[in-house]
């Protein structure tokens, strides 16, 4: 594969982690009474975790801009990716927080798209030349 495939590939995912995370943290830290009361977890703890994802967002497009895209910052994006889906479990199944059915299935579906994401910036990162 011709390394200007690669690289845009992983720029086009790492810019799509940074959209879906940006705008999922902006909903949480805006929303953080409404989306408690649907999915009975704490709105406490909806705002900060949005702030932060948002903060986090704009690193990661911060990196998809970029050039060359430096593979130490991926591989901490891939595994904050793997931490943050990996803390996500554990929350739902740590008795910490006692979620309704649409709060378990709204954690669930977090810890599946960044397990996707990871996966794919591993593939972009593994496809991109070691010189970026």
């Amino acid at each position: 594969m011709a390394s200007g495939t690669a690289s845009s590939f992983l720029k086009r995912v790492l810019i799509a982690d940074a959209a879906a995370t940006g705008i999922t943290g902006l909903l949480m830290a805006l929303f953080p009474r409404m989306l408690a009361d649907l999915l009975l977890v704490s709105g406490t703890l909806f705002f900060w975790a949005g702030l932060f994802l948002v903060l986090y967002a704009a690193g990661v497009a911060y990196l998809a801009m970029r050039d060359p895209i430096p593979r130490r910052a991926v591989t901490a994006v891939i595994a904050c990716n793997v931490l943050w889906g990996v803390d996500c479990l554990l929350l739902a199944l740590s008795g910490w927080i006692a979620p309704n059915v649409l709060g378990y299935a709204f954690i669930a579906v977090q810890v599946v798209v960044v397990a996707a994401f990871a996966e794919l910036q591993w593939v972009g990162l593994r496809r991109t030349p070691a010189t970026a």
